[in-house]
């Protein structure tokens, strides 16, 4: 099953809650927090997850972009998170298999990423460990950027380690979701799309979702 993220990132925050009602269709709803650091934007963080939390009983997908994530993860897990995805890039083997395994603990689930630079090769010492993993298929920080077609190898071969390791951990994809590249990403393999502009800037967002699920 092809599960859709909106990104609220893309959303219009004088009516946020209108936004989020709008999507309600999806699987997830896509919580981005940057620090300004490990990327160059800053967006929101722990007392935005609380209000969104309170406004929705979707699944929230909240995506740490900053460094030393290990230090957060109990505090985004507290506010509302069900699951925390962090940046392998961001932190220690050791400090990532601690913030794993602490995530677990918390009863959420959790899921490392990959900037487009970063080899797949990264993920094999936790890939068992995780109910996610999402390739990056822009250059985290913003929003709006073109998708980077170079990626879906990547995408491809994470499923298939995926496939024969026999492990149950979602595949997602995030940047320059279009139903374009959406059927790129499905073909490769991913079966979770991250979307910001383009389904915010949809006429009609619940059709646009039920297009990126069968593009």
């Amino acid at each position: 099953m092809i599960k859709i993220a909106p990104s609220i990132l893309a959303a219009d925050f004088t009516k946020l809650g209108e936004d989020i009602k709008s999507v309600s269709s999806a699987d997830y709803l896509h919580f981005d927090v940057m620090d300004g650091m490990f990327v160059p934007n800053i967006s929101f963080g722990i007392p935005v997850l609380e209000s969104v939390r309170k406004a929705t009983d979707m699944i929230l997908d909240v995506h740490l972009m900053i460094d030393s994530p290990s230090r957060y993860v109990r505090k985004f897990a507290q506010a509302g998170a069900d699951i925390i995805t962090f940046h392998v890039e961001a932190e220690t083997k050791e400090n990532t298999l601690n913030a794993i395994n602490e995530i677990h603990k918390l009863d959420k689930k959790a899921g490392l990423s990959v900037k487009p630079d970063t080899s797949a090769q990264e993920l094999l010492p936790f890939i068992n460990l995780l109910d996610l993993v999402l390739v990056m298929t822009v250059e985290p920080g913003y929003g709006g950027q073109d998708f980077i077609y170079e990626m879906l190898p990547k995408i491809s071969e994470l499923r298939d380690i995926i496939v024969s390791r026999e492990i149950k951990c979602e595949l997602e994809v995030d940047g320059g979701i279009n139903p374009e590249t959406a059927k790129l990403c499905i073909d490769a393999g991913a079966n979770v799309l991250v979307t910001g502009n383009d389904v915010f800037s949809a006429p009609d967002r619940l059709a646009h979702i039920k297009k990126l699920r069968n593009p």
